[in-house]
C-alpha cells in the first residue's frame, strides 16, 4: 500500500480555515515539552496532533493569530520561523527520497536515459536541476508533452542538491519510475509547492502544459 493509499481516507481540520482535508495536505505539529510547536512531518511523534495546509501562506497566520495556543487550549511559543522550519524539513524528505529512489534503481540519471524512459511512458515525474542547460531541459519537456500521461515536473533543486542526494557528480537530468516510490514522493513534493514553485519562474513557457498539481508555492495555482 502507497502513503497516499494509507492516508486518502484520514481527513483533518485545519486551523486556519477550519477546512477538513486529506492529511497529505496538511502538516501536523505537536507541543514539545518546552512549549515550542514541533512539526511532525513523518506523523510520529506521541502527543495531539495540530494540523495546518501544506503552505506558507497558512503556517504564518497559524503562528500571527497564536492559532496553536488556542487549539491546544494551552499556552505555546511557535517559532517565528516556523513556516521556514518546515520548508527546510520537506527540502531534506524530498532529496532524502530521490536518494531511496535511485538505491532501489527506480530513479533514473542523465540526458539519454532520462530520455529514453520519458518516450517508453514509464516515467512518473521529470526531475530537472533549477541551474540546469535550457537546451537538454527543453528536449526532455517537449517530449513529455506528446506523453500520455504526462509526467510532473520538478526544478526546485539545484545540481548540487541533486548530485549531493543521489551521490552522483554533476546530476542535472532525472526522472522517477512510476510505483510506490514515486507515490510518496509527490505527497512530499506537493508539500513543499506551497512553499516554493515547483519550476522556477525563469523557466519561463517551458513548464507549460505541464500537468503539476501546483506552481506558484501558495497552495493553489496562478
Amino acid at each position: 500500500m502507497s502513503l497516499r493509499e494509507a492516508t486518502i481516507d484520514r481527513e483533518r481540520r485545519d486551523l486556519v480555515t477550519h477546512e477538513v482535508m486529506d492529511e497529505s495536505r496538511l502538516i501536523r505539529f505537536v507541543a514539545a515539552p518546552d512549549g515550542s510547536v514541533a512539526p511532525d512531518l513523518a506523523r510520529k511523534l506521541p502527543g495531539r496532533g495540530l494540523w495546518v495546509a501544506a503552505d506558507r501562506a497558512s503556517i504564518e497566520t497559524a503562528v500571527k493569530k497564536n492559532l496553536f495556543s488556542r487549539a491546544a487550549r494551552a499556552p505555546m511559543k511557535p517559532a517565528v520561523d516556523l513556516a521556514d522550519m518546515v520548508e527546510n524539513l520537506l527540502i531534506r524528505r524530498c532529496l532524502d527520497q530521490l536518494g531511496l529512489a535511485r538505491r532501489e534503481g527506480v530513479l533514473i540519471s542523465g540526458f539519454e536515459k532520462s530520455l529514453a524512459n520519458v518516450r517508453s511512458g514509464k516515467a512518473a515525474w521529470i526531475i530537472e536541476a533549477a541551474d540546469g542547460s535550457a537546451d537538454g531541459r527543453g528536449k526532455l519537456l517537449s517530449l513529455a508533452q506528446h506523453i500520455t500521461p504526462r509526467p510532473k515536473v520538478c526544478g526546485v533543486f539545484t545540481a548540487d542538491d541533486l548530485s549531493l542526494a543521489l551521490g552522483l557528480e554533476n546530476a542535472i537530468h532525472a526522472v522517477l519510475l512510476e510505483g510506490g516510490r514515486a507515490d510518496r514522493w509527490t505527497i512530499e513534493v506537493e508539500r513543499l509547492a506551497g512553499f516554493r514553485p515547483l519550476t522556477p519562474p525563469q523557466w519561463g513557457d517551458e513548464a507549460a502544459g505541464m500537468p503539476n498539481k501546483v506552481l506558484d508555492g501558495r497552495g493553489s495555482a496562478p
